[in-house]
C-alpha cells in the first residue's frame, strides 16, 4: 500500500499559519495545489521568523552600505573591514518565543544558532553579548524565565569556549507575556576568505554534515512567528534541543574544510532546517537543488519527508563542495566524529526538487520559497505614554524630600541593581 495522500483543507492551511491570500499565491506559483510537504515548506519559509514579512519594510530603513562594508544583508552574517586584511563578522538574533516556552533550551539554541551563522562565514567566534527583557520579578513565571534563559546562554557559550563579554537586562511588566532574548556574536575572519551560502556550479555535490535529524523543532520557525497564549506550554516539542559539544566539533570541522579549498558554499540549518538551507543557497546562485532524503542521517525511524524537511534539530550544516572533492570533505567530517552524507546535486533549473526513496515528494522554485514571500506594511501607532514623556515639564516636578530614601528605592529596582548573579554564570575568560 502506498502512502496516504493528505488532503489540503482550510483547517490544515490555518494550522500552518497561512492566510487564504497566501495560500492562493502558493497555488499560483505552483500552478496546482501543494501537497503536505510543500505546504509545510512554504509555511516555514513564509513565516515571520524566516521571511520578515512584517518587519522587512522597517529593516530596509537601516543603513547597510559603506566603504568598509564587506558583506551586507542577504547572507548569514554581516562583515566589516577592520584593516590588516581582517574582517569583523557579526550578527544579532532573537529567540523570544522558544525562550518563553522552554527558557533553557530556547536561550541555548539561540546562542548555538548565532554561533553557526558566524563560523559558516569562515570566522572564528570570539565574543557573545546578550540583551534581555523580562517582566517583574514578583511573578514566579518571570523568575523561572530569567533563571532558565541566563543558564541557557551560559551553558552553551561556556561549553563552546566563547566568552560572554557583556550584556544588559531590563525588567518591566510589559514583558511578562513577551520576554525578549537577543544574542549577538562577533567573529574574526580573513577578508579574502569569507564564505557565502551559495549553491553555485551545476553538478556540484550537496553534502549534509553535523548531528542526525530528529523530530525536535518541527515548525519551530512557525512557532517563533506566533503570538503567546495559554496554549504556549503545549508547543514545547517545537523548541529545539542543543548540544554545544557537538557544535564545537562542527566549528572545527567547518574551519578545516574552509582551509582546504574544498567548498563552493556553506550554510547552517537554522530555522526551517533543511528547507531553508537548501532553498536559500539555491536562490542566491540562481540555481536549483535536487535533494534526496534517502541518505539523510536521522535519529528516529519512520520519519516522513515533511518531518525531515521541517526538522530544526540543531548542529547541522549543508555544504556545496567542488565536484570531485566529496571524499576529502567526508574524511574531514568523520575525523571530527560528525554524521555526513551526500544528499543532492546542484541543478540549473532553479527548482528545489526533493526525492525520497526515488519518488519526488516536493517540487518548488527555490526563489519562491526564499525570496518571494508576502510583504506587509502593517499599521502602527506610538504608545500613549510616549507623548506624555515628550511633553513632560521636568521643571514642574517637586523636589526630592529625602534623597537617601529615593536612592535606596532606585537601587532596589532589579533593572538598576547589581547583575553580578547573571554575569558570574558567564565565563568571560574562556
Amino acid at each position: 500500500m502506498g502512502p496516504v495522500i493528505q488532503p489540503i483543507t482550510k483547517d490544515l492551511i490555518a494550522q500552518h499559519n497561512l492566510t487564504d491570500d497566501e495560500y492562493k499565491k502558493i497555488v499560483g506559483i505552483l500552478g496546482r495545489e501543494p501537497n503536505i510537504t510543500e505546504l509545510g515548506m512554504f509555511s516555514v519559509m513564509w513565516s515571520e521568523h524566516c521571511s520578515y514579512k512584517s518587519s522587512r519594510v522597517h529593516l530596509k530603513k537601516l543603513p547597510t552600505t559603506g566603504p568598509r562594508v564587506v558583506q551586507g544583508p542577504g547572507e548569514n552574517a554581516g562583515a566589516v573591514d577592520i584593516g590588516d586584511g581582517l574582517c569583523a563578522v557579526f550578527k544579532m538574533e532573537s529567540h523570544n518565543h522558544p525562550s518563553f516556552i522552554e527558557p533553557y533550551q530556547g536561550a541555548a539554541t539561540g546562542v548555538g544558532g548565532i554561533l553557526r551563522d558566524i563560523f559558516t562565514m569562515g570566522a572564528r567566534p570570539i565574543a557573545l553579548l546578550d540583551a534581555l527583557r523580562f517582566g517583574g520579578l514578583d511573578h514566579a513565571k518571570n523568575r523561572h524565565l530569567v533563571k532558565g534563559v541566563v543558564a541557557g546562554i551560559a551553558g552553551y557559550g561556556n561549553c563552546m569556549g566563547v566568552p560572554t563579554v557583556g550584556g544588559e537586562i531590563v525588567f518591566n511588566d510589559i514583558y511578562s507575556q513577551n520576554p525578549l532574548v537577543n544574542v549577538f556574536c562577533l567573529g574574526i575572519a580573513h577578508k579574502d576568505k569569507i564564505f557565502l551560502g551559495t549553491a553555485a556550479g551545476v553538478g556540484n555535490p550537496v553534502i549534509y554534515f553535523g548531528s542526525k535529524t530528529g523530530r525536535d523543532g518541527i515548525h519551530g520557525a512557525t512557532m517563533a512567528s506566533d503570538s503567546f497564549d495559554d496554549q504556549s506550554e503545549q508547543k514545547r516539542p517545537t523548541v529545539q534541543v542543543g548540544d554545544p559539544f557537538t557544535e564545537k566539533l562542527l566549528l572545527e570541522a567547518c574551519l578545516e574544510l574552509m582551509a582546504g579549498d574544498l567548498l563552493v558554499g556553506i550554510q547552517d540549518m537554522g530555522a526551517a532546517g533543511l528547507t531553508s538551507s537548501s532553498c536559500e543557497m539555491a536562490s542566491r546562485a540562481g540555481n536549483g537543488i535536487d535533494l534526496d532524503l534517502t541518505d539523510v542521517p536521522r535519529r528516529e525511524p519512520g520519519m516522513t519527508p515533511y518531518e525531515l524537511m521541517l526538522s530544526e534539530s540543531q548542529e547541522r550544516m549543508l555544504m556545496v563542495a567542488q565536484a570531485g572533492k566529496e571524499d576529502e570533505c567526508i574524511r574531514i567530517c568523520k575525523k571530527w566524529d560528525l554524521d555526513v552524507a551526500v544528499v543532492g546535486r546542484v541543478t540549473g533549473d532553479g527548482i528545489l526538487r526533493v526525492r525520497d526513496q526515488g519518488k519526488v515528494v516536493a517540487e518548488i522554485p527555490a526563489k519562491s520559497l526564499a525570496d518571494d514571500g508576502p510583504r506587509y506594511d502593517r499599521p502602527y501607532s506610538p504608545p500613549a505614554y510616549q507623548d506624555m514623556l515628550t511633553n513632560l515639564n521636568y521643571d514642574a516636578l517637586p523636589d526630592v524630600k529625602d534623597a537617601n530614601a529615593a536612592l535606596l528605592s532606585l537601587l532596589e529596582s532589579p533593572t538598576i541593581a547589581s547583575k553580578r548573579w547573571v554575569y558570574e554564570q558567564y565565563d568571560h575568560m574562556v
